[in-house]
């Protein structure tokens, strides 16, 4: 991935927001504009299954919104963006999402500063695994209470969550083809077998 060094500490988000429209979509990690490079045609479509399978359930039911390749802020104050990511696919809770909403009328002018509840990254046979385990860890260090690793390559879907009451340990779930991938408390009662997402 392309990586360009901005400064420790951040951006504005008047840069943040010029910087996107100039070079296109980006992460800002430690300082660094780190670049979405291109899918493969596997990692679109799995994406896009879990993505309308999420957004089917959760609409109907009036619990939450999914958003595919949408940037979120990690936290913002006085204007400035200390990091940001782009998850293949985040869902946030109906409630959180209103809360956030009717706090910021300017919410449209901006990506979202709000952590989503849950983010789906699709996990490519070129990505490299340290890479995948890192990004995951800094999702829950930023506060997603949980992470679908789909991964093309084995066919499998890891779920990963924070143990509570202990410090930083994160608890993996594995699901395999012929299994089915449960929303929990997240989603209530939302559910997709695992065959459907690599069909």
């Amino acid at each position: 991935m392309a990586r360009q060094i901005v400064r420790p500490g951040g951006i504005s988000m008047n840069e943040f927001i010029q910087l996107y429209h100039e070079i296109g979509p980006f992460e800002l990690v430690d300082g660094e504009v780190i670049l979405k490079p291109p899918q493969i045609a596997g990692h679109g479509e799995a994406m896009h299954i879990v993505h309308d399978a999420i957004h089917e359930h959760a609409a109907a039911d009036g619990l939450g919104k999914a958003l595919i390749e949408q940037a979120f802020v990690v936290s913002f104050t006085t204007n400035w963006v200390p990091g940001s990511r782009i998850p293949d696919v985040m869902y946030y809770t109906a409630e959180r999402l209103e809360a956030y909403k009717a706090a910021n009328p300017d919410w449209k002018l901006k990506p979202y500063v709000l952590v989503p509840d849950l983010v789906i990254e699709v996990i490519s046979p070129t990505d490299d695994a340290n890479d995948v385990s890192d990004k995951i860890d800094r999702y829950l260090l930023d506060g997603v209470r949980a992470v679908w690793a789909v991964d093309l390559a084995r066919e499998t879907v890891s779920i990963y969550t924070l143990v509570a009451h202990e410090p930083f340990t994160r608890q993996q779930t594995i699901l395999r083809v012929g299994e089915t991938l449960h929303g929990g408390e997240i989603i209530p009662a939302f559910a997709i077998p695992v065959a459907q997402i690599f069909a």
